[in-house]
């Protein structure tokens, strides 16, 4: 058991649900939401648009009022606390500046509605500022900060009164491609130096991979799975989580018993999977849906390859630190395009040539037939 395993918990939310609307019309944007954040932790709340991330986040600051269920913070029901007694810092996307005032002053602003002494004020103002790396941005105005640095000072102007627990409402989002990568490393580095309790909203699942202690994935106001970015990626509990973390490939096929699982495909193929998971084997004489990262599969060049799936390369992508190759492959006579990544060009391989595609059945999981709508839906 790990040292963030034995922390206690701060924020513990049961049963939680929030309905939207009048009589004639009720949206459930939360249904049955509960988790647990420990002390310390950036804890992730990652989904697409819609499935509630950000509900749950307004309902632990105090903007929304859950129809149902609890909020405890501290062993203390905090659901129906108001916010401002809750000692709870938020970022918002919008970074929500005072523009008429100095950077100094953005930041001060909390600790004068305090009345926090002037001594005290300045003190802890200069510290923050400190710690986000922006001393010399005090006299400033926001509108002559670049984003980046606004958020940053978003971050020290929610931090300034010690909150016990921080909110962050996709705070990166209004940022380019190269600052959101910058900014997630330095929020992170903020985050654990402040060592405060966090959480984080986004929709983007390399930024929740890269900086998050847990993520709980979340579809349709409902939580399908928690865990650290390396369970809900390398083992997700269902297709939907599957479908929505990174790149898979899914192909239906059955699981034939045998000393190794044999998979036969509705192309007619079929490979064995030496050193398979239990998840594998728990399928023998049963159809499943085999689930492989573009990573766990591997392209060979000589097209007659036993024990592999055959197709044909269509597009091959240059991405730097892989590349990948778009090959279409033939179940039950229809094409189905998979995705497989190498950490180099395979020799001899190029688009149009037939190939054959190995998968490594260590890592191969395989998920019940009717999950299949889960990806209709996704």
């Amino acid at each position: 058991m790990t040292e963030q395993d034995n922390s206690r918990i701060t924020l513990s939310i049961r049963n939680l649900s929030k309905v939207f609307g009048g009589k004639n019309e009720q949206v459930q944007a939360l249904n049955d939401v509960s988790l647990d954040i420990r002390e310390g932790e950036l804890f992730t709340l990652l989904g697409p648009s819609g499935c509630g991330k950000t509900t749950t986040l307004r309902c632990v600051a105090g903007f929304e009022k859950p129809s149902s269920g609890r909020i405890d913070f501290l062993g203390r029901d905090f659901t129906s606390i108001p916010p401002f007694r809750r000692n709870i810092g938020m970022v918002f996307q919008s970074y929500a500046l005072f523009p008429h005032l100095s950077i100094f002053e953005n930041v001060a602003y909390g600790l004068r509605i305090r009345k926090l002494p002037r001594k005290d004020t300045e003190q802890k103002v200069n510290r923050i500022i400190q710690l986000v790396g922006l001393e010399a941005t005090q006299k400033r105005k926001p509108s002559e900060l670049s984003g980046g640095q606004q958020q940053r000072i978003a971050l020290a102007r929610a931090l300034v009164y010690d909150p016990q627990l921080l909110l962050l409402d996709e705070p990166l989002s209004n940022l380019d491609a190269k600052l959101r990568v910058y900014m997630r490393e330095e929020i992170r580095r903020i985050q654990q130096q402040a060592k405060v309790t966090t959480i984080y909203v986004t929709h983007d699942q390399e930024e929740a991979l890269s900086i998050s202690d847990r993520i709980a994935v979340m579809h349709a106001g409902k939580v399908s799975q928690v865990g650290t970015p390396d369970e809900i990626y390398e083992n997700p509990n269902t297709i939907r989580v599957a479908d929505f973390i990174g790149q898979a490939n899914f192909l239906t096929c059955e699981v034939q018993a045998n000393a190794d699982p044999v998979l036969r495909f509705r192309s007619g193929e079929q490979i064995t999977l030496t050193n398979s998971s239990d998840n594998v084997r728990g399928y023998q004489d049963t159809e499943g849906i085999l689930f492989v990262r573009p990573e766990q599969m591997e392209v060979s060049a000589a097209a007659n390859h036993p024990n592999s799936l055959k197709g044909q390369v269509k597009v091959i992508l240059y991405l730097g630190s892989v590349v990948r190759y778009y090959i279409e492959i033939f179940q039950d006579h229809d094409p189905q395009e998979i995705l497989v990544d190498q950490d180099r060009r395979v020799h001899g391989v190029g688009v149009g040539d037939a190939v054959a595609v190995l998968v490594h059945g260590q890592e191969a999981k395989l998920f019940p037939t009717e999950q299949r709508q889960q990806l209709e839906k996704a």
